[in-house]
């Protein structure tokens, strides 16, 4: 068989390998996204309002370690052109879903200075990992 007669199946096979593949990232933002179904393998990118200028951060309480991995530290970014001192931005988390179960990812916005104080926020959201 000429390599030009194979060219066509093994191109469709591909296109329908492909088709059928989750896409590899998920993005939440809002707790109203949650609860989050993750197949094996998947990154979960989560990205909160924030402004460290007031002091307050976001921490996080529970990773849902048991079933998504890190893969970046927190990175804090904000608009370009707010054109305002001390405005807020984004924080954004990147997480990689490697076993199957259940978990919850668990932050609270505080002032890490006053663990005492009820957070000013709170994200809760369950994690499922297929």
């Amino acid at each position: 068989m000429s390599p030009t007669r194979l060219f066509l199946p093994l191109s469709l096979a591909l296109l329908a390998a492909c088709a059928t593949q989750p896409k590899q990232n998920v993005t939440v933002e809002k707790q109203s996204e949650c609860p989050v179904q993750l197949n094996n393998g998947q990154h979960l990118i989560l990205t909160l309002p924030s402004n460290p200028t007031t002091g307050y951060r976001w921490a996080i309480q529970d990773s849902a370690g048991g079933v998504l991995r890190a893969i970046s530290p927190e990175v804090y970014t904000n608009p370009e052109n707010s054109g305002l001192v001390g405005s807020g931005g984004q924080s954004t988390w990147r997480f990689q879903a490697f076993a199957a179960g259940n978990g919850r990812l668990r932050l609270t916005y505080q002032q890490p200075w006053e663990p005492e104080v009820t957070p000013a926020q709170t994200f809760d959201c369950s994690i499922s990992v297929h």
